[in-house]
């Protein structure tokens, strides 16, 4: 059944999949690395905003992230 652990579980998939993409590797081959939005002068699209926001959450959340998932990985081993 679908509930409050399940979209938490969602949410820290997603924020974990966001942490880990590689700038170099892979967002630039995609033309999604930060300086692309910068060098074009493009800081209003869509585009520039999700770069901007992928960007804040690999800086933003890669402590908290730690964190999140050293707690959630205690938990699931204590219901086993």
């Amino acid at each position: 059944m679908f509930g409050f652990g399940t979209l938490l579980y969602v949410i820290i998939l997603l924020l974990n999949a966001v942490a880990i993409l590689n700038e170099e590797r892979f967002l630039a081959r995609i033309g999604w690395a930060r300086n692309s939005a910068e060098l074009y002068g493009d800081t209003e699209s869509v585009k520039a905003k999700l770069i901007n926001l992928i960007s804040a959450v690999r800086t933003l959340m890669r402590i908290p992230l730690i964190i999140v998932n050293v707690v959630h990985a205690v938990k699931e081993m204590d219901e086993l």
